[in-house]
């Protein structure tokens, strides 16, 4: 039988993977009452420039990064693939290989899921997945400043009160947000402390500070 609580997909560069993201999935799973998160990272994303290290680094450290958490577990085939990453095709695939009757949850910051619309086949995620939007405290998502083609679908599909229990009983569909801490960190400012040769330490776990070391990744410009 299929796992009736939803099961979390958590995409992204992840170049690198830093304490904001594991927050953002720690934080989802406990409000949302997850039973897994999946995280995948990217192999080439289309609506953003191009990660600055090789797939290949980027899994390792997600790998490094979520070892230990019993609720997290890694997706490689976006990453694996070589071809361009598109979540309706990722989400497809989880669809297939978890069944129809499991819900999934698409996890998203406030940012990315105001940009929905400028996804590849945007609309078709809510067939597939429920979609849910962490924001900071006190500042729920605002429907009438997103863009004129989500409002639509948020008004549509928002679930009252931000209830999670209404995501085990469908398996996709429903828009809801959840409060998570804010964490003034992103990789663009890692990247940047990385190059000019400064301390990532509490910005990043300690397995991938040293796998970065090891590597010397982010310190040129090849990625390599």
């Amino acid at each position: 039988m299929p796992e009736r609580r939803p099961v979390g997909v958590f995409g992204g560069t992840f170049d690198p993977v830093h304490v904001g993201h594991l927050r953002l999935a720690e934080e989802a799973a406990e409000a949302l009452g997850l039973a897994a998160v999946r995280w995948i990272p990217a192999g080439q994303p289309r609506h953003r420039a191009s990660p600055r290290v090789a797939a290949a680094h980027r899994l390792r450290m997600v790998d490094l990064a979520i070892a230990g958490n019993p609720r997290f577990c890694l997706d490689a085939a976006e990453a694996e693939s070589g071809e361009a990453s598109y979540t309706v095709p990722t989400l497809a695939r989880l669809r297939a290989e978890l069944g129809a009757a499991q819900p999934l949850v698409l996890l998203l910051g406030a940012d990315a899921y105001a940009g929905l619309p400028g996804w590849h086949r945007w609309p078709e995620l809510f067939a597939l997945a429920h979609v849910a939007v962490a924001h900071r405290p006190g500042f729920a998502v605002d429907a009438a400043a997103l863009p004129a083609a989500l409002q639509a679908e948020h008004r549509a599909r928002h679930v009252p009160g931000d209830d999670p229990s209404a995501l085990a009983a469908t398996p996709a569909g429903r828009i809801l947000s959840f409060p998570m801490t804010p964490l003034a960190v992103s990789a663009t400012q890692v990247r940047a402390l990385l190059a000019a040769g400064r301390s990532a330490r509490y910005l990043l776990p300690p397995a991938v500070i040293d796998y970065i070391d090891l590597h010397h990744l982010y310190r040129n410009h090849d990625g390599s």
